[in-house]
């Protein structure tokens, strides 16, 4: 996903909510195990593992259940969460996760308030596992074809339905409960992965993209 200062290598879970929820605790403890292992060969080669939480994948489907596993496998440092800031949103709403809803089913997006307290408190449960981070932009829904499971929906960064003050939250997790920046992350990334060529071929797409990067540096960045 991103070379940096050291290697970042990107997991998941490869399998869907269904499948976890048959046998929770035990397919949990198989994942990790498996993260942990995986942790010890990018440790042996100075690198470290973030897992992208996202709503699709059985085990980190919830804020939750990635502190959860990311507990379980206990390699802080190593094995650790990639907070993509769309993806990451949508457990605010608990898809696929009913019981780790925060906001309410009908709730009103014109209330910010309530999102920004919701977001923080995904953002204080998982900032402390935190190694990665990806600038996005997210309207609020969830999208899935063929046997994928329903997943956060990235939208462009300017797109006006989108849900999220990028460069305010994105402090998030770049930030501390106090305010003070975590200085974990050495560089920030985008993920461009859900749009169609077109998109990616078009070069307002990366002036856009690029303008909100610089936004997020320049509110949240750091030097050595």
């Amino acid at each position: 996903e991103a070379i940096a200062l050291g290697l970042v290598a990107h997991g998941g879970t490869a399998t869907g909510v269904e499948v976890w929820d048959k046998d929770p605790e035990n397919n949990t403890r198989l994942i990790a195990e498996t993260f942990r292992e995986a942790g010890r060969i990018a440790q042996d080669h100075g690198e470290f593992i973030v897992a992208e939480g996202e709503i699709c994948w059985g085990g980190m489907h919830s804020w939750r259940e990635n502190v959860k596993l990311l507990e379980l496998v206990n390699m802080p440092g190593v094995v650790g969460y990639q907070a993509d800031m769309a993806h990451s949103m949508l457990f605010v709403l608990g898809a696929n996760a009913e019981k780790d809803r925060i906001l309410p089913r009908d709730f009103d997006w014109s209330d910010k308030a309530a999102l920004d307290a919701a977001y923080h408190k995904v953002g204080d449960a998982l900032r402390p596992w935190t190694l990665d981070f990806h600038v996005a932009q997210n309207d609020g829904t969830t999208f899935g074809s063929g046997d994928h499971e329903k997943t956060g929906r990235h939208c462009q960064i300017d797109d006006p339905n989108g849900r999220l003050d990028v460069p305010r939250h994105a402090g998030y997790w770049l930030r501390d409960d106090k305010g003070e920046l975590t200085k974990k992350m050495h560089h920030i990334c985008w993920d461009g992965c859900m749009f169609p060529n077109a998109v990616m071929e078009t070069q307002e797409t990366w002036n856009k993209i690029l303008g909100a990067m610089v936004k997020v540096r320049d509110a949240h960045g750091w030097r050595e």
